[in-house]
């Protein structure tokens, strides 16, 4: 409940002590889990004093608990061990602090440990963290690589001298933290943090030795896996050895089974991409060599042809066929101008033998009245008229008279 409190009217240190300390006593005994971080047995003395943290929260609290009851256990717990604790909140007055009064410790076994791990790595790949499609390509040639190791480690000295081996240039951002124990979680993700907004990292490597399932466990974290998810830089997984799988590997960008192997999967060998490159530059030679021989020979065939060899040949073909064709021409229009001049000819001459020129040529004449009507018929001629007399070479006028009686010859 809250108190009734004032400037004017404040409650001493030991009554607030006190209180806390009443709430707190209403409490009930828990079961709770927590790595051993700090472990103090005096010689002699009857309380065993431990310090219980959270691998994933850097929150920790005090356990006491009696001799008797960590002997139990003392042969297989230690510091870094996790354990699970039945205890009872206790508030200490005098010193204002709280703690646990362990009644009961019983350590965490792997087969515990791993079914745990188990159970979060379905949870995790139902979110989506492990999926496919999440994974971001490496760089081919990243020129800062930010490396997450123990200090003075042999994973360390692995992906440094590797990767400098195969490319002498590259350049690292290291980073050393705790890789096992109650700090290796909170290490791990600053240092990912830290190197994931630096702009000038192209890809990140965290990186560590061989060890048992314990001492791989904070690379399992429910924490350090989100992180990682949520890291922009592309980041390689090389955590212990082939064998081990911890969830880190599922949600890197690329896992390496070493550390060795991890350098050799971020940085290309120099000797490997000269070959390579030289092996292109032979392949664009002989293809371009090729090319060019090929257009050679296209254009020595091309050359080769009889057009282009004598371009002249073809003026003159199409010469001789033009003049050809003009002499079949000229035969032709020959042909058919003498038919046409014979039966011109044979026209003429039947037009000039039924012509009536030619009948007066035999004698005969045409009278024709004064308005050159043509006279048909003695009855159309009066007498006394006057009618022209048209003769083959000539024309004259004649007189028309009165026709004579006609005489009946005697019987």
């Amino acid at each position: 409940m809250a108190l009734n409190t004032s400037p004017e009217a404040p409650i001493p240190v030991g009554q607030v002590s006190r209180l806390i300390g009443g709430w707190i006593d209403r409490l009930g005994a828990v079961w709770v889990e927590g790595q051993i971080t700090q472990l103090s047995r005096r010689p002699g003395a009857g309380v065993v004093f431990l310090t219980l943290r959270d691998p994933s929260h850097d929150i920790s609290l005090s356990v006491t608990c009696y001799r008797t009851v960590f002997d139990q256990v003392a042969d297989v717990v230690s510091e870094g061990a996790r354990v699970v604790v039945h205890a009872k909140p206790e508030w200490y007055a005098p010193r204002g602090s709280l703690s646990l009064r362990a009644t009961e410790i019983k350590p965490v076994g792997v087969g515990e440990l791993l079914a745990r791990l188990e159970l979060l790595k379905k949870s995790l790949a139902a979110e989506g963290l492990f999926a496919a499609d999440r994974k971001r390509p490496l760089p081919f040639l990243p020129q800062l690589i930010g490396l997450v190791c123990g200090r003075a480690s042999a994973a360390e000295r692995d992906v440094l001298e590797n990767a400098r081996h195969r490319w002498p240039a590259v350049r690292f951002e290291v980073r050393n933290v705790p890789v096992q124990g109650v700090h290796a979680v909170p290490g791990v993700v600053a240092a990912i943090e830290e190197l994931d907004a630096a702009p000038d990292v192209d890809v990140i490597i965290v990186a560590r030795g061989g060890g048992s399932v314990e001492d791989l466990l904070p690379f399992s974290d429910e924490q350090l896996v989100r992180t990682v998810a949520a890291c922009r830089t592309p980041l390689v997984s090389a955590i212990g050895h082939e064998p081990d799988s911890p969830l880190l590997d599922l949600v890197a960008d690329l896992r390496a089974s070493t550390p060795t192997d991890a350098a050799k999967r971020v940085v290309p060998d120099v000797g490997e991409e000269l070959v390579r490159v030289g092996q292109l530059r032979e392949r664009a030679l002989r293809s371009v060599t090729a090319h060019l021989d090929r257009e050679e020979r296209g254009l020595a065939a091309a050359r080769a042809r009889p057009c282009m060899e004598r371009p002249q040949r073809m003026v003159d073909e199409r010469e001789q066929q033009i003049s050809a064709l003009a002499d079949r021409g000229r035969r032709t229009l020959g042909h058919l101008l003498d038919r046409a001049d014979s039966e011109l000819a044979h026209t003429r001459a039947r037009v000039v033998a039924l012509s009536p020129a030619a009948t007066l040529r035999r004698g005969y004449a045409v009278l024709q009245h004064a308005d050159g009507s043509v006279v048909r018929d003695a009855g159309e001629v009066t007498p006394e008229e006057e009618l022209r007399a048209r003769v083959a070479e000539g024309e004259f006028t004649v007189r028309a008279v009165a026709a004579a009686p006609a005489v009946t010859p005697p019987a």
